[in-house]
């Protein structure tokens, strides 16, 4: 039962088969197993493929199985499209396209489970371009917050300058009053004169104008931290929404990225195993020798062009014989002076029918 299945699907006519060896069967059984093989290894491969796309197993099962039926659709056609010649050469170049077409399905196949064989290197890429692209993102949105946050310290600054020159301001006035009333500077009289009183009093203005400026000031940069804050926590807020972005860069193509930038020479011994897989059934039917299921498949095939060249060969005899005979007969009927008075006869009273039914219509319309 199983030897029958894998014959199927080398695509070899099984009728023919049937009546050939045992040894022939077994090779060709063997290289249906081939083609079965390729096209399980095409489904798992592919399944994981797909897998990293929906991240739904059902999914990536039924996707992946329809890919399998494709690859054995095409590796049974390849197969059996290739026909045995008394030329390698011949056999070679009719090969060709079909190795191309292996190899394009082998690159297919194997880079799936190449990212499932490196999956824990590709995962160490995935997590350093992760990082990488968390740093730049938080980069990039700092450039839309940071302007507005330092044009808003810049304006507690330029408050705290105001304060602190209003109070050295103060200050001064108090050391002006001070030398006045001990007399080392202004009039020099010790005591409080009226001097004093004055610059007292100027001072005295300045500390209430110095304590409403640092109660207005406090309240305005109380306003600008809670503004700076705000922006913090907008800052924070667009890190943690786009950061489920990065963290899910985890796809397909991200893979297929990773994977390029790790040392190539493995991943290229595993393409290497797939095309060797994918191009064994057209290489054992090249190097296979000449065999009786061969012979037969040729003879059955020459039994029909036979058949169908012998059909259209009578089928074109027959039509220039019916010509000939065509001709022959009308060549005879053309002379014969009964045939000739008949039509003379019909063609007489065709002629006098028109002309009385143009005779009506002329009169009806007078």
């Amino acid at each position: 039962m199983l030897k029958h299945f894998f014959i199927f699907c080398s695509g070899a006519d099984t009728k023919i088969l049937d009546s050939c060896s045992n040894g022939e069967r077994n090779k060709y059984a063997g290289i249906g197993a081939t083609v079965f093989f390729t096209a399980i290894m095409a489904f798992i491969a592919s399944g994981y493929a797909l897998y990293t796309v929906f991240d739904n197993i059902y999914t990536s099962i039924f996707f992946g199985l329809i890919w399998g039926l494709l690859i054995f659709n095409l590796d049974r056609y390849i197969v059996s499209t290739i026909k045995k010649r008394d030329s390698f050469k011949n056999e070679l170049v009719q090969a060709v396209p079909r190795i191309i077409l292996a190899i394009i399905i082998a690159v297919v196949i194997s880079k799936p489970l190449e990212m499932k064989i490196f999956e824990k290197e590709i995962n160490q890429v995935l997590l350093e371009e992760k990082n990488e692209m968390t740093l730049a993102n938080q980069q990039q949105i700092a450039l839309q917050y940071n302007p507005k946050i330092e044009a808003l310290n810049q304006e507690i600054n330029n408050l705290k300058t105001e304060v602190a020159v209003k109070e050295t301001e103060t200050n001064a006035l108090y050391d002006t009053y001070i030398a006045e009333a001990e007399g080392t500077a202004g009039t020099k009289l010790l005591g409080k004169g009226p001097v004093y009183k004055e610059k007292r009093e100027k001072h005295d203005a300045y500390l209430m104008e110095l304590a409403q400026l640092k109660e207005d000031n406090a309240q305005k940069i109380a306003v600008i931290e809670s503004q700076i804050a705000d922006l913090g926590l907008d800052y924070n807020n667009a890190v943690t929404d786009s950061q489920p972005v990065i963290d899910g860069f985890d796809g397909l193509m991200a893979r297929i990225n990773a994977l390029g930038k790790l040392p190539w020479l493995p991943s290229f011994f595993i393409f290497l195993l797939f095309l060797a897989i994918e191009t064994s059934p057209i290489i054992a039917k090249l190097l296979a020798p000449k065999g009786e299921y061969d012979y037969r498949f040729e003879e059955q095939e020459s039994v029909v062009a036979t058949w169908v060249s012998q059909k259209v060969a009578q089928r074109k005899l027959l039509f220039s014989t019916d010509g000939e005979l065509n001709q022959k007969i009308y060549e005879d009927i053309k002379n014969e002076e009964e045939l000739y008075r008949y039509k003379k006869e019909k063609a007489q009273e065709l002629l006098k029918l028109q002309a009385d039914s143009f005779h009506k219509i002329q009169t009806k319309g007078l």
